[in-house]
Formats: C-alpha cells, structure tokens, sequence
C-alpha cells in the first residue's frame, strides 16, 4: 500500500455523517504512512426511486471498495440497511470489519460479530491493520511498544 495504490473503504452509513462514520475517517488520518481513499458517499442520497434506489446506490459503493467497515451504530438505527450492507459484501467478497459500540457502554450486536471476518475495538492502529488484513490480505505483524519512566533497555536509570 502506498500513496499511489490507497486501499478502498466503504463504512457503513444510512445516508447521514455520523459521529461514529466521520470518527473512522478521522481514526484513519492520524496512522502514519495509511493511505486509504473513501468510497462511502452519504452524500449520495437517491432522489427518486425508494428504496430499491438506496440500494443500487449502497451496491454501486460497496464494489467500489477492497475492505467494509460495519459500524454498531448503523445496525442499531437501521438494522435492514445494515443487514443489506453486509449481504452485499459478502456477495462481492469483501472482507468485513466491525467495530464495536464507541465508550463501550454497549455490546455489538450478535449478527454483526457472526458475519463480519474482524471485530475490533476503537484504536487508529487496529482499524488500520485490520482493514490491510481484509483488503489485501497483509499482516503488519506491528508491536506495542510501551515506555516505563525511570527504565530503560538494560534496567533501572538512575
């Protein structure tokens, strides 16, 4: 992945800019070297045609995209919508990542974690390596590197 071959993102919406949408995209922005082009368009909202016309719209998005972002908030606003979404995921094969509920104070719904390939908390990192896992199948194989006050790589400082 690099600026040049960005991997393509669908995350879940029903047509409006969620606070949850819009914190994946900001998530995204603060991993160094992650590029990624959105091809989630809630601005797209179908004029005519009902609901057969917000599907074609969320079809046409969905195969746009390498790797789908399921979030807890859609399903609960719109479940069908959020079922629809990852119908069509599935049917194009594209791998699925959900995200749990933000702060924590909810579970992801059952359906979601049964049907989507990664469950993941709310951590830039983790998005970012769990949309390259789906999307291209690449592992950053990334460790966590913690800073203790007072150490240092041969023991106590003093």
């Amino acid at each position: 992945m690099s600026e040049n071959n960005p991997i393509a993102v669908f995350a879940s919406h029903i047509f409006d800019e969620s606070f949850d949408y819009l914190r994946v995209f900001e998530f995204l922005e603060s991993v160094d070297r992650f590029y990624y082009v959105n091809v989630s368009k809630p601005e797209n909202v179908p004029e005519n045609g009902g609901l057969q016309a917000i599907k074609d719209e969320l079809i046409e998005q969905i195969k746009a995209a390498e790797a789908v972002i399921i979030l807890s908030s859609t399903y609960e606003q719109r479940p069908e919508i959020t079922q629809f979404i990852m119908d069509v995921a599935e049917v194009n094969q594209k791998g699925m990542v959900a995200i749990r509920p933000f702060g924590g104070v909810a579970e992801t719904p059952v359906e979601m974690v049964e049907r989507c390939q990664e469950h993941i908390e709310w951590n830039n990192r983790e998005i970012a390596d769990a949309l390259l896992r789906q999307a291209r199948g690449e592992d950053t194989a990334r460790w966590e590197v913690l800073d203790f006050p007072g150490f240092d790589a041969d023991g106590p400082t003093d």
